[in-house]
């Protein structure tokens, strides 16, 4: 499947919650969150999390073990799994952040199917505090999307994907997203792509109010086990695709 760029959101995607509300909820940051949440950005706000659980002296491995216990369905696992298995360049594409995403992802043993991961970059900094930064540093230059928040915009992301993937023999995109972050990406998908917008959340919701601006073709699920059977439905029509175009060009002119 040397053709396909499969691209997944996380949050509410990848795992049927939110990996920042898991670590809110299950940490005892509700109040604090609650009461910081209209004074700071969302990627700030966590950022501000995390220097409130460094304070309680809750270690980076505690945030971790945390996380370790996010529920994961095991029809996501198999998606993804199949997915690489068949030869997609799958991609991760998240307003979460790396700390979050790459942690669960290797407790259930699925990082290494992923070339790429594109979210917001963290690091432990000299005093073992986690530390959250935005993906486009918003200090020294902005992606001037007025549909984006000021620290990720995916649609730029993608177009610097579809760019590389091109040059790499690329040239057909699946993106899968629930919120509303994901519609500016879904705008830059062109004929032949294909869109899973999870069915009722905010990219669905965008998609059917406006469905003259989606050039893909878009195809809902619900759950995990939806997406399973949409997805691997997609590669699968894709691979006949290629192979029937395959098949035409070496046929004697």
């Amino acid at each position: 499947m040397s053709d396909l760029v499969v691209v997944f959101d996380f949050d509410r995607t990848i795992i049927d919650g939110d990996s920042d509300d898991w670590v809110v909820t299950q940490m005892g940051l509700t109040d604090l969150f609650n009461r910081l949440r209209s004074t700071l950005t969302w990627n700030s706000l966590m950022d501000r999390m995390m220097e409130e659980l460094h304070s309680l002296e809750k270690t980076v491995e505690d945030i971790a073990n945390c996380l370790r216990l996010t529920p994961f369905d095991s029809h996501m696992i198999a998606a993804i799994k199949t997915a690489h298995s068949l030869g997609c360049d799958l991609k991760i594409m998240s307003d979460a952040n790396q700390f979050c995403i790459e942690t669960i992802l290797e407790h259930h043993g699925l990082l290494g199917c992923f070339s790429e991961i594109y979210t917001n970059p963290t690091f432990v900094d000299e005093k073992g505090r986690l530390r959250i930064l935005p993906y486009h540093d918003s200090a020294s230059t902005h992606h001037g999307c007025n549909r984006c928040p000021s620290n990720l915009c995916k649609g730029l992301v993608l177009n610097n994907i579809r760019t590389s993937a091109v040059g790499h023999g690329k040239q057909r995109f699946i993106y899968l997203g629930d919120g509303g972050g994901d519609f500016c990406p879904t705008l830059k998908l062109v004929d032949g792509d294909y869109v899973m917008p999870r069915k009722n959340y905010p990219l669905w919701n965008r998609i059917c109010s406006k469905p003259m601006l989606i050039k893909a073709e878009v195809h809902e699920w619900s759950n995990a086990e939806e997406l399973e059977k949409v997805l691997l439905h997609l590669i699968n029509t894709v691979s006949i695709k290629e192979t029937v175009v395959s098949q035409t060009l070496s046929l004697p002119s």
